[in-house]
């Protein structure tokens, strides 16, 4: 089973979600914000993609950020920071066993058989 992590508001992943159902893939979906997002589960993510891989850089969440917010961050810092915007996570997120896979474009979907 294919396990989609994003925002309910997000076009990327409203489109995600049209594709697996499309592809007939059984999948869940939890949304950061309403199901929240356990410290665990970034640890695991981040283990497995690394920070720079994770986090996005170019959304208007980590761009509204204060400089002083977002520069030389350690790994609690930047912790408590995703925690309290979930939407500075890349999405939409896909776990696939052991598997995660971040973002949704053709390598993506290849590798989630659509």
């Amino acid at each position: 089973m294919i396990k989609m992590y994003g925002l309910k508001n997000c076009d990327t992943c409203k489109k995600a979600k049209k594709d697996l159902m499309h592809a007939n893939k059984t999948f869940e979906i939890f949304d950061f914000k309403s199901d929240g997002l356990r410290k665990e589960k970034l640890l695991d993510w981040s283990a497995k993609l690394g920070w720079e891989t994770l986090i996005n850089k170019r959304g208007t969440t980590w761009r509204r950020l204060k400089d002083t917010e977002k520069s030389d961050l350690n790994i609690n810092e930047l912790i408590n920071l995703v925690m309290l915007n979930p939407a500075l996570i890349k999405r939409p997120l896909f776990e696939l066993d052991d598997f995660v896979i971040v973002g949704y474009r053709e390598e993506q979907k290849k590798a989630l058989g659509i």
